[in-house]
């Protein structure tokens, strides 16, 4: 299916790249992962429960998050800090929600810096698409081992496209240990970055 097709399923729109008008070191471009990746994931990563809750920080118009509650039936939480995703995530939610058949959806967006968001005691699924820089990933991981030590859990740290300052990071600097690696088909020979790396905290 192709990426028009499936935003069309969900009667939302998340296609295409966003870059920002005043660049910064802090913060990448907007760029939704693409749907077939998802599908590899999901095939792959086949531990989630419908109980789980997922955060994608840097969630853009809100692609992971429609997805995950759309196919898996499991709660997600866009954070997205740009105003005008945040508002296109909102109006994609609101056109789901014209499809869906329940009056409430389990999806919810939060327009807050990523390092602002609140960990809940239910998040324990956080998805990353490189949506910013090492400092600031840093402080949401740490945002989420305070969380685990105040409500402890088994958490997963989701990195697609991983960089290898994320990845060391968590390996070196942390007690998150690599659970599982999935490449993507085809793309990985070519580059190696094609993938998804599972980090997970029992």
């Amino acid at each position: 299916m192709k990426e028009q097709d499936h935003d069309r399923l969900l009667r939302i729109k998340t296609e295409g790249v966003r870059e920002w008008q005043h660049q910064s070191s802090h913060y990448n471009r907007y760029e939704a992962t693409p749907y077939s990746a998802l599908e590899i994931l999901f095939d792959e990563y086949d531990e989630w429960k419908s109980t789980d809750r997922f955060v994608d920080f840097g969630c853009g118009k809100g692609r992971f998050p429609f997805y995950v509650y759309h196919h898996l039936h499991a709660s997600a939480v866009g954070v997205e800090m740009n105003g005008q995703l945040y508002q296109e995530a909102m109006e994609n939610l609101a056109k789901y929600m014209e499809r869906a058949k329940s009056s409430r959806a389990s999806i919810q967006f939060e327009h807050i810096f990523a390092e602002g968001y609140d960990i809940e005691k239910e998040d324990n699924r956080f998805y990353f698409f490189n949506p910013f820089s090492l400092q600031i990933f840093q402080k949401v991981i740490d945002n989420i081992l305070r969380s685990v030590e105040d409500h402890p859990r088994s958490v997963d740290v989701i990195l697609y496209y991983p960089t290898s300052e994320y990845s060391h990071f968590l390996e070196i600097q942390t007690v998150f240990e690599l659970w599982k690696e999935i490449r993507l088909p085809g793309l990985y020979d070519e580059n190696n970055n094609e993938r998804f790396l599972v980090f997970r905290l029992d």
